[in-house]
This record gives C-alpha cells, structure tokens and sequence, in this order.
C-alpha cells in the first residue's frame, strides 16, 4: 500500500506539464480492438487505470508496447471474448469492452464491473443501447455474457441520462452495425469528442461531434490510426484548486483547448479568483485569501454539477477544499452521486467549518485554519482532495490508500514537488 505525506504551508511556485485526459485514453484503449491494424496512441497518462485497461486488452490477445507516453496496439491476434473478472472488478470501464468484442468477435463475457464506490452507478443505458443495436445479454449478479445472432443494426437511442460511458459504449459499438444509429441525449464531454475523432480517423462516419445527437454511419470494417490524447481539464482544475488554497504561482502547460474550461473559470470567477486562459498554456496568481461573490440580492451562492458544459462532478470534491479557504459562505449540490461527499468528514476534522446537509449538499463557512491529520482516499476525486487540504493545513497529513489518486493523476509526487510542494510517498 502507498501513502503519502504532505507537510503544508508552502504557496505553490512553478509550472508543471499536465497528462492525457484520462476519459479520453480509456475507450480509445477499447476502439483499437475494432480493427486488425495498429492504433498509435500519443500523450498517454501513465496511470493505474490506463494499466488496469492495457492488461485487459493483452489477455484478450492485444499486442501493446510503450514508448514513453505512446502506447501502440495491435489486435490483429484477438483472440479471447472472456474479460478476467479480477481486473473487471478492478475498474469500471473493463465494460466497454463488451459491445466492441461482440461487434467483432460475436460474443463477451465479463464480471461486473468495478471502479469507485461513490453511490449507484447505473449500467441501465448500456445494456439499453447494446439491445437495440442487437445485442442479446444475460446477466446474473456475478457475470454478463453478451451476445448476437446475427451482425448489429443501427437504431434510433435515447438515453434518460447523458452518461459519458454509455454514450462511449454505444459509438464504439455502432461504428461497426449495419445502418445509422443515432443517440440522442448524448454525452458531449472533451474526452466523448476525442473519442469520436479516432474513431472517424480509423474510418468511422460519426457526424454531431460536441453535441447531443451522435449519428453513426456503420461501416464493415475500421483501419489503424493515429491519435494525441489531450490535455486532462479534470487534472487543470484540481492543480488551479492547490494553487487557490495555498496561495502563489502556477502555470500549467500542454494541449489545453480553451473552450474546454469556461464552466471552470466560471466558476473559480465566483470565489473571486481568477487565472489566464490561452491555447495550451493557463496561468494563476493567487497573492490574496479569496472571497465568494454573492448572488444578486445577497443570496448565498450555489455551487452544481451537471451534464457538459456544466461544471463537472469529478471537479466537486476539489473545489469544497477551495470553499473550505474562502471567506464566506457557498452551497455545493451534488446531482450524480450519493456518496461523493462523504469525504466532507475529513475535512470537517482538519478544522473545517462544513455541514453536510445529506447525501447531496454540503454548507461550506470559509476561512477555516486546517491542521493535519491522517485519513484514506475512498475515490480517486476525494483523494485528491485530501491533497490539496493537507497543502494549506498547518502540520503533516498522513494520506492512505494512494493507489486511489494514482488512478487518475499521473506523476502526482514529482508534479507537487515540482511546484514546491513538500510531499512525499512512503510504504505502509
């Protein structure tokens, strides 16, 4: 088991390059299942879940090899539909392996899938989708066989929700179904885009790019392509959120689109800090304790998540952190899940003024002075969050379970250190 340790008081100074959008690199693992030649992956984040994904793809006879960040694939030899449950529970994307192995190969059989506990996370859209592209499924508690008897046919979906996973599974199994399909109330996050991008570059026809109706034209069969993965804007946004709470400079680098962090200015705006926006490069300078603007008639602001371009639920945890340094009083509305707030204990023990209402809202009071203590990461977001707290507090704070943040942020360690940031890993 990992750990980290983090003695806080030190203002962030420095520029650190950030890595692939973990979202993104994910399915696009998937996609290279759908085709006999090599995809060529680029600026790919060297994370536990990208190894969970990569270990799933090789026992299903993938050939992959590393070239620094660039992980190459080639499943000319598939040759296994069975997923092994270990590494299935291990991570929840293990299920977008299912549609794509059934295009191809006729058949998937797989465990339910694992990742982090932060309430129900529902598979109803993607064994929706699946059976109206002709999918036929069995499911029992412990496993899901998927299967066809005959090639998928396109479809008219409509998703009640506009899930980033869901709507990932459908396109990379509609790529290769007979007809058009079109998903309506899709998702339309970054990482949904750059997934749609290697797909039509390996020969797919998907039209409705960065909105929320997908159309896909099937074709009998997709070639090899090459991708650069870009810039994480979840990874942007906790980094902006240390650098809020600890006071400094900060420059964050790499394929950064602009448009993809609006709904995050917007909201950093609202606790009255602000950072410079251009193509791959954002700045921040935080020289004051911020304080919230509130809203018009003196209300207390709320803080929600939502579907894109909606401020996203994996930025809540990082910015109750921010609320916990800042003067005044916000309300953070949690749509998505009912467990993501939990963590809100932990600050409440390093001295944070904070009331969870239920499962859904928490009441943040700012201008806290936290104090270090030791906790564990339940989810990758959370755990973050516990980073960026024990930066500010006062002492060293003792973080468990790492493995969890390593899930999702790359190189974490060096990048702290790096913007001086005294932290470091130890065994336990």
């Amino acid at each position: 088991m990992k750990t980290i340790l983090i003695e806080g008081g030190r203002p962030v100074d420095g520029s650190i390059t950030l890595g692939g959008n973990k979202n993104a690199v994910l399915p696009m693992i998937v996609a290279a299942i759908l085709t006999r030649d090599e995809v060529v992956l680029h600026n790919v984040p060297d994370i536990l879940d990208v190894r969970q994904m990569l270990k799933i793809a090789e026992a299903l006879g993938v050939n992959v090899r590393h070239e620094q960040d660039t992980v190459v694939l080639c499943a000319k030899e598939l040759c296994e539909t069975t997923l092994p449950p270990a590494l299935c529970r291990s991570i929840r994307t293990s299920l977008l392996f299912a549609g794509p192995l059934v295009a191809r190969c006729g058949e998937a059989k797989l465990a339910p899938p694992g990742g982090d506990v932060i309430g129900r996370r529902r598979l109803d859209g993607h064994f929706y989708g699946l059976q109206k592209l002709g999918v036929k499924i069995d499911a029992t508690p412990y496993a899901f066989h998927f299967h066809r008897e005959k090639r998928l046919r396109g479809a008219e979906i409509f998703l009640d929700e506009a899930s980033v996973t869901a709507t990932e599974h459908l396109l990379l199994t509609a790529v290769l179904a007979q007809g058009t399909t079109v998903i309506r109330n899709a998702a339309c996050e970054p990482h949904i885009t750059q997934l749609a991008q290697l797909l039509n570059a390996m020969g797919a026809k998907i039209s409705g790019i960065e909105s929320n109706i997908l159309v896909v034209e099937g074709v009998s069969r997709l070639h090899g392509a090459e991708m650069t993965i870009g810039s994480d804007h979840v990874e942007a946004a906790s980094f902006l959120s240390l650098c809020a709470v600890t006071g400094g400079q900060l420059e964050l680098r790499g394929d950064i689109q602009p448009h993809h962090y609006w709904m995050t200015r917007r909201v950093f705006e609202r606790f009255g800090l602000h950072f410079t926006l251009r193509p791959n490069l954002i700045m921040m300078k935080v020289h004051h304790s911020p304080r919230l603007v509130k809203d018009l008639g003196n209300a207390i602001p709320v803080i929600a998540d939502g579907p894109w371009p909606q401020f996203p639920s994996d930025m809540m945890s990082c910015m109750i952190v921010v609320a916990t340094q800042t003067k005044g009083t916000v309300l953070f509305f949690e749509k998505m899940f009912e467990s993501r707030l939990y963590f809100v204990d932990k600050l409440v023990a390093m001295g944070a003024n904070a009331v969870v209402c239920d499962p859904h809202r928490v009441v943040v009071s700012g201008g806290a002075k936290l104090h270090g203590i030791e906790m564990s990461s339940p989810d990758i977001r959370a755990g973050m969050a516990m980073v960026v707290a024990a930066a500010c507090a006062k002492g060293v704070s003792t973080i468990y379970n790492a493995e969890m943040i390593y899930r999702g942020y790359s190189n974490l360690i060096p990048k702290l250190n790096a913007l001086g940031i005294n932290a470091k890993e130890i065994e336990s």
